[in-house]
């Protein structure tokens, strides 16, 4: 099978606006995400509705296609991406503009789902430690996952799943295993078509996850599991984080 990455950037965010473009240890954000797929998926491009993302992939000597400024979601700007270049490609690997931490191994982990021929959309999850704190198990920017026994996901959440009954909220993450999503999406071409097909569904609109949406189509989204910490920049302040933690890692 041969697997092309998507990279979606747009240029309004709300929290964080230009935010492909910020300089992180000399390099913009989307320079960097770019650099760690090239060489480990067969093919990479970027996919954005701005002239400055463009010109500054185009910069760097990145592939980058326009699409345009009215989807709603990164798999909508994905899909349009892939009808340009996507040709002879059988599966379509959905990586956030905003994770430029993310390591060879992982893209390899979410490559391996495939292995298996009956898998259609495959994702990512890292276990929250108990070092890391209820702080971070209780972040809704930082949605959580439950699977069955097979590795598939049963529900994405912003909020904390499951509830741990009769123990303190301290004793939740030393009594159960909770799983934090990272941001990687990969699927077969003719399912991407498909799903991006679908019309918003009320679970994706109420905790604003597009996952829901082929969960509720009933689609199943196999999971793998990574142990690699990645930082993804959702606001200034994570990228003064990922400044940090470019300091202390060899990039």
């Amino acid at each position: 099978m041969k697997f092309i990455g998507i990279i979606p950037a747009r240029y309004a965010s709300t929290r964080f606006p230009a935010k492909p473009l910020a300089m992180l240890g000399g390099k913009t954000v989307i320079e960097r995400v770019y650099r760690q797929v090239e060489g480990v998926l067969d093919d990479v491009c970027v996919a954005t509705d701005d002239q400055r993302i463009m010109d500054a992939v185009q910069a760097f000597g990145g592939k980058v296609v326009m699409t345009s400024v009215n989807h709603k979601s990164g798999t909508d700007r994905v899909q349009e991406a892939f009808t340009k270049v996507g040709k002879g490609y059988d599966v379509v690997v959905n990586i956030q503009g905003d994770e430029p931490f993310i390591q060879p191994q992982q893209l390899e982990a979410i490559r391996e789902c495939f292995d298996d021929d009956t898998v259609d959309i495959a994702t990512l999850v890292k276990p929250f430690k108990p070092e890391d704190g209820f702080a971070a198990l209780e972040n809704a920017n930082s949605p959580k996952v439950v699977v069955n026994k097979r590795m598939e996901a049963l529900y994405f959440s912003r909020s904390i799943i499951p509830f741990t009954r009769g123990k303190e909220k301290t004793e939740w993450l030393s009594g159960h295993t909770y799983y934090k999503h990272i941001g990687l999406y990969a699927y077969r071409a003719h399912v991407l078509q498909e799903i991006t097909s679908l019309p918003q569904s009320s679970l994706e609109l109420a905790e604003s996850l597009e996952q829901l949406r082929w969960l509720e189509n009933g689609y199943k989204i196999k999971v793998g599991i990574s142990e690699i910490e990645t930082i993804g920049i959702d606001t200034p302040e994570d990228l003064e984080r990922a400044e940090q933690f470019l300091q202390t890692h060899q990039f």
